[in-house]
């Protein structure tokens, strides 16, 4: 199943980390190729977003369910394809490593299924690498920047 984890340390305390994380609000419109979410409950929305997994471009519509909220430390969810056959988890996790700084981690596991799964997974994985890198880097640029 392809994942990936990224680390980044952010400048700033924890509470702040914590504050931005726990509204999907604030780090959905960051995901790469972003195009629109949805808040259906405070455990599930929905995402949609452009990606091109290598020659292909898709739009791709994702249902989210928050499995923990962690506070002030984690958030934890599991994706499910609404338009494609993808299923998969992944976490944002915040660690203090000073008064001012915090480790936070991105981490998503992605596993495509049926007829071409195969070939779909093995273009996934360095197309999730990127993707896990980036949006763990624009969560902490906008934790900094607020």
């Amino acid at each position: 199943m392809p994942s990936n984890k990224h680390s980044v340390v952010v400048k700033a305390p924890l509470e702040k980390v914590w504050d931005f994380v726990r509204s999907m609000d604030n780090w959905a419109p960051l995901v790469p190729g972003y195009i629109q979410h949805q808040i259906i409950s405070d455990l599930v929305s929905t995402w949609e977003f452009k990606t091109d997994i290598g020659f292909i471009k898709k739009k791709i519509s994702l249902r989210i369910d928050i499995l923990k909220w962690e506070e002030p430390s984690q958030v934890s969810f599991k994706l499910t394809g609404i338009n494609e056959k993808f299923i998969g988890s992944g976490y944002f996790s915040a660690q203090q490593v000073g008064e001012t700084q915090t480790k936070m981690t991105g981490y998503l596991e992605i596993n495509a299924f049926g007829t071409f799964a195969p070939m779909v997974n093995s273009v996934l994985e360095p197309k999730l690498d990127e993707i896990t890198q980036e949006l763990t880097i624009e969560v902490c640029k906008a934790i900094e920047q607020r």
